[in-house]
């Protein structure tokens, strides 16, 4: 299969090749996404096939407008809606019971499926133009790193899709929060930008992140949840603090300059918690392309946006 290179001025064309059944990536604020008609069973299996996605971890669906989301669910509660208004456009992903117009491939046989509308301008641009809803995981090789420019893109699934979005690099470099709300107190599925402190304002009863699945009783409506994700080729360690000894073939982030300092080959400060999410999954990569073998990366408080980074770090450092 050959890639298209899409640029800023053809976006219309992104949006009418994903009309038209094909799979095409493209920057969200969050990360990049691979996107395919939500309501075709046939071009959901392709996304499986060109990430090498097991078929049993459900995908987002991106749409445009609030409009578009009730053909696709069959409620909506009084929580869901204050979220709605609330956050959308943004990066929040909300749970519903599902209509019959989502394929059951998106949801992996679920009756529930998960919804957001993204606020970055090209994403929404290109909704706009396919005006259908758009199932779009995060546009890299399964397991891998999320890819956060159109160069990681490219790297992972060029000549497995239709075309490639060249945007910028995403502002906040991980996934969005994922809140199901359709039981009687709404809980958070996967930690992100939206944070707990944020949602507890609007829904006070929403149950925090817990950090932990019981992967044999979960209903896992929320992606992410059953599979490893975000691994580096090369093994991740967590510090809190300096360093446990002087590796020169190792890479180190974190925030603090102590920490790593003069011992590692690289070292990557960041200036704060949100520069660290958003820089992670591309010093990953670069580390991978450099055959590093070791990175250590520094632990931060969890509050705030440092819950998810945390989340995506640990889930980095499982063997």
């Amino acid at each position: 299969m050959k890639t298209v290179y899409i640029h800023e001025n053809q976006l219309a064309t992104a949006g009418e090749l994903l009309a038209n059944g094909g799979l095409v990536a493209f920057p969200t604020e969050t990360v990049y996404g691979l996107g395919a008609d939500a309501r075709s069973d046939e071009a959901i299996r392709c996304i499986f096939e060109a990430k090498g996605r097991p078929t049993d971890n459900p995908l987002i669906v991106h749409v445009a407008s609030f409009e578009q989301i009730y053909p696709l669910v069959l409620d909506v509660t009084a929580a869901t809606k204050r979220l709605m208004v609330r956050f959308w456009p943004g990066p929040i992903t909300l749970v519903f019971p599902k209509s019959k117009l989502v394929s059951n491939v998106v949801t992996a046989g679920m009756d529930t499926v998960a919804i957001r509308i993204p606020s970055h301008p090209w994403a929404h641009a290109i909704l706009k133009h396919a005006q259908i809803p758009v199932a779009a995981p995060s546009a890299n090789r399964s397991g891998s790193p999320s890819a956060t420019t159109w160069q990681a893109v490219q790297q992972d699934l060029d000549q497995r899709i239709d075309a490639i979005v060249c945007g910028p690099p995403t502002d906040i470099g991980l996934e969005s929060t994922v809140v199901d709300a359709t039981g009687e107190h709404p809980r958070i599925l996967r930690p992100g930008k939206i944070t707990w402190e944020e949602l507890v304002k609007v829904c006070p009863s929403i149950i925090p992140y817990s950090g932990h699945v019981d992967l044999e009783n979960a209903v896992l409506n929320s992606p992410g949840l059953r599979h490893r994700h975000y691994q580096p080729r090369a093994h991740v360690t967590l510090v809190h603090g300096h360093l446990p000894g002087v590796n020169q073939e190792a890479w180190f982030i974190g925030l603090n300059k102590s920490s790593g300092t003069d011992s590692c080959s690289r070292c990557l400060y960041c200036d704060s918690v949100e520069d660290y999410s958003a820089r992670l999954f591309d010093f990953f990569r670069q580390a991978d392309d450099a055959g590093v073998r070791t990175i250590f990366c520094e632990e931060v408080n969890e509050s705030g946006i440092g819950v998810a980074l945390m989340d995506r770090l640990r889930r980095a450092s499982q063997s």
